[in-house]
């Protein structure tokens, strides 16, 4: 017997869709966003002596989904033990990706007591297979590269280049930090087009930019297209009679207009996590910017570039560091600060 469909059973369906697309953007909302992630590098909380497993399961406890680990030589070594943190990852629901160190054969930063680059990239690599990762953050160097900067990019680049087809054969990309000390986003724009959107991507981190000189905003906009994964914590940038003082502070307490920052990766990377590395200044970094040796690092760098940079110190009041309370270890106030990090942000998120 055919059973005719009725205007009641129409509306009884339509009821029910719109009712479950408003429970499902309900639980977005309770989420702390539409379809936005988060997560943390294991730096964040660092100084607590935690293992893998004891990060995974911190980062649990704050609802994180995604974890960015730098696993110990030994381990890297040791495919046994990446599996049985990417088991513990999975029965978490936390993705996973690496934290890997240099890939520039001249800088001071890369260990030539661990085996070749390829050795190393090799096993970073395989270890990035295991976490079922798409990408592995990796940096050029520091500080002492920034001297003689175009050489180690040169360096870089010819050695990726040499692990071509080892790095296409794995899946996974090189996503190169815009670090803190070597490479302003012009220049590391210049080396992933060299080497190859294929190969190599970027970690975008918000926070790096203001020890180069640069405003977050122009960093993002520069190198957005090249991100595969993030970096994310907030600035405080102030003038000071020297130049020009650089702090790192808990997410909402600094003056780069972060919540902006967030807004324009969310809208140009749909699907990335965000990836929290909240690491709060003690001393402020200060930019000496009226002395003339102080440019030695930096003649090439556009006027047009300095001027957003300035711009922002213009707006910025003195942001000096809180002391510690008395019997609070680092590691615990590391602990804390990732904590209001995360809530912040996930307000944020739900506003957006």
């Amino acid at each position: 017997m055919r059973t005719r469909p009725t205007t009641v059973d129409r509306r009884t369906f339509l009821l029910t869709s719109a009712a479950a697309a408003l429970h499902a953007r309900s639980l977005l909302a309770a989420q702390g966003g539409a379809k936005v992630e988060l997560g943390s590098i294991d730096g964040s909380v660092g100084g607590n002596q935690f293992t893998p497993i004891q990060y995974l399961d911190h980062f649990s406890s704050l609802k994180l989904t995604w974890a960015m680990l730098s696993l110990p030589a030994p381990t890297l070594a040791d495919e046994a033990a990446i599996r049985a943190v990417r088991d513990h990852a999975d029965r978490l629901g936390i993705k996973l990706q690496l934290a890997f160190g240099s890939v520039c054969p001249s800088a001071r930063g890369f260990n030539a007591q661990l085996g070749t680059l390829e050795e190393q990239v090799a096993r970073a690599l395989k270890a990035s297979q295991i976490f079922g990762a798409r990408c592995m953050r990796c940096v050029l160097g520091g500080d002492p590269e920034r001297p003689q900067i175009e050489m180690h990019i040169d360096n870089m680049i010819k050695a990726v280049r040499g692990m071509r087809s080892r790095i296409l054969d794995s899946g996974v990309k090189l996503a190169v930090e815009n670090h803190g000390g070597d490479l302003q986003a012009r220049e590391m724009k210049m080396m992933v087009e060299a080497v190859g959107t294929d190969v190599m991507g970027v970690c975008l981190d918000s926070g790096n930019p203001v020890w180069m000189l640069e405003d977050p905003h122009m960093t993002l906009e520069m190198l957005i297209p090249y991100a595969e994964t993030s970096h994310v914590r907030d600035s405080a940038v102030w003038k000071v009679p020297e130049g020009i003082a650089v702090r790192w502070v808990n997410m909402g307490e600094g003056n780069v207009d972060i919540d902006g920052w967030i807004k324009k990766f969310v809208a140009a990377k749909p699907g990335l996590p965000i990836i929290f590395e909240n690491l709060v200044s003690g001393n402020p970094r200060i930019h000496r910017i009226y002395d003339v040796k102080f440019w030695d690092n930096w003649r090439k760098m556009p006027a047009s570039e300095l001027a957003r940079f300035v711009a922002v110190a213009e707006k910025g009041v003195p942001k000096p560091a809180a002391p510690r309370p008395e019997g609070k270890t680092a590691g615990q106030q590391r602990i804390e600060d990732l904590e209001v990090c995360v809530k912040y942000t996930r307000e944020l998120l739900a506003r957006m």
